[in-house]
Formats: structure tokens, sequence, C-alpha cells
């Protein structure tokens, strides 16, 4: 087991290589075991517990490998901010890869409950999260939902076949030079969106492997590159202004998620165009 700062220093993330205990998911992100909402909620608020919904998701088999929770500036937030539960179930954990679901919950009024699909690389603890290929589930905080949790949880299962078959087509399609040129600048323009200030490091950089598994000129080693040295930062490089620098890790659970969908749908774009 080890703490993460992927979400940034001082965030609290916890990740392990076996399912996590109660005990050890409450002293590090609390907020996933709120008994009631924040005070700041009104009577129409409906109440959806976290700890709940993981105790019904243990029941099917699902179990958690990683959670975390945002930062605050206001510590009566902290123990009802933000939180992600990443979770694998027993038939998924196999192989290099295993299908995961992603929940996202608060009890602040931050966040509705939502449930996404993943993918889990054990050779580099690196989460891809995927596009709008399975379920994403979105519930408000209304009504009676756990029946609707449990349901989703499945429909998002049941999703990973479809994942894993997007996953073996990538494989199959190989890009020349050029063609992983074109997805780098791509993804560049993903990750730094902002027209008048240049990215901080060039295509070749974000394309370089950082393990000799990825060396290859498939779609799937392209984009496992490209997503990993983005997120993970950590690159050198030089700022608008010309100073070095070295990139930053996407710290943020919203920014994390939505990079690693963009990156998912940019791959799966490419995967169209060259079949």
């Amino acid at each position: 087991m080890q703490l993460a700062s992927r979400f940034g220093r001082g965030s609290p993330v916890l990740r392990a290589d076996r399912p996590l205990t109660d005990d050890q998911i409450r002293s590090v992100v609390p907020s996933i075991f709120a008994e009631a909402p924040h005070e700041s909620r009104s009577e129409r608020y409906s109440y959806i517990p976290t700890a709940s919904i993981l105790m019904e998701l243990r029941k099917e088999g699902f179990e958690p490998f990683f959670v975390c929770q945002t930062r605050v500036r206001q510590e009566d937030r902290r123990d009802f901010t933000k939180h992600m539960i990443r979770l694998r179930h027993a038939s998924q954990i196999n192989g290099a890869e295993a299908g995961e679901i992603i929940l996202l919950n608060s009890h602040d009024g931050t966040s509705s409950y939502q449930m996404l699909s993943g993918l889990f690389r054990f050779v580099c603890h690196n989460g891809l999260v995927c596009g709008d290929t399975v379920a994403d589930l979105r519930i408000p905080h209304k009504g009676n939902v756990t029946e609707q949790v449990i349901e989703g949880a499945y429909e998002v299962l049941h999703g990973f076949q479809k994942v894993r078959d997007t996953r073996d087509s990538m494989r199959a399609v190989t890009l020349d030079e050029g063609e992983a040129r074109v997805f780098a600048r791509a993804a560049l323009s993903l990750r730094y969106d902002d027209p008048a200030k240049p990215p901080p490091v060039t295509e070749s950089q974000i394309l370089l492997p950082r393990r000799p598994g990825d060396r290859k000129p498939d779609l799937w080693s392209v984009f496992n590159c490209t997503q990993e040295n983005l997120l993970k930062g950590g690159l050198p490089g030089r700022s608008a202004n010309g100073n070095r620098q070295r990139t930053r890790s996407v710290n943020g659970i919203d920014q994390n998620i939505r990079l690693n969908r963009a990156l998912w749908m940019l791959a799966e774009g490419m995967r169209e165009l060259k079949a």
C-alpha cells in the first residue's frame, strides 16, 4: 500500500495492491463516511451515502483499490467534500489490465453522484478513463437512488467487453511517424488549450515511452505513452517566457477525468479514421 500525490501535494489519496478496508479508507478519505449531508444543504437535498453504496457494491463483488478526496479551504467541509473511489470486480482482476468502476460523489453539493468506466494498467498504475463508449451514470441528489446505483454498477461492468474490444482494435492499428505526431499535437492541445501560449513540451517528448513495453508503433501504445506523459508530468520544458520548467501532473479529480476521457475519445477517433 502507498500514499500517492497524483492529485496534488497534500491531497488525501490512497492506493493499494489489494482491497482497501474501511479503516484504511477512513484514515485518509473521511468524506466517504459522512453520516449526513453538510449543514449548508437544504431539505430538498437527497443524501446519497457513499459508505452504504460501497457496502452494497462489496456484496456484489466490487472492491476498492484507490480512494481520494479534494483539498478544501474550509475545514468544516473536509468530511463532506467531493471524493472518488475506483473499484474492481473479482471477475475483472486478471492479466495486465482490469476494468474498473469509478465512483464520484460528495456530501456538500459540490458534485452529483457519477459512475464511470475505467481501465487499470498494472504495469504502471496508470488509470485510463474511457470516453463515451460505455455507461456514464449520473444521479442527482434527489429521491431513493440505491437501486439505480447497483444497476448502474452492472451496466458499467457489462460494458467492459466493449472497452476491451476497442483496446484490441487500437492495438491492430499502426501509426507512422507523421500520424503519431498528429495524434500527439492534438493531445497537447487538449492539455494546454490556451492558443496564446505554446505548449511547454513538444510532440516528440510526450511520445517517448517510459517503459520498453510501450515502444511500439500501434495506436494503443502511442495513446498510452501520450496519456501517461501528459497526466503524470515531470517532463523538462520551457514556459511561454522561455524559463526552464518541468510539466506538472494533472492534479484535480475533475481535470484528471476530463483529460483522460478526451484522450480516449481522441484515440477512438484516430482508430475510426484508420479503419
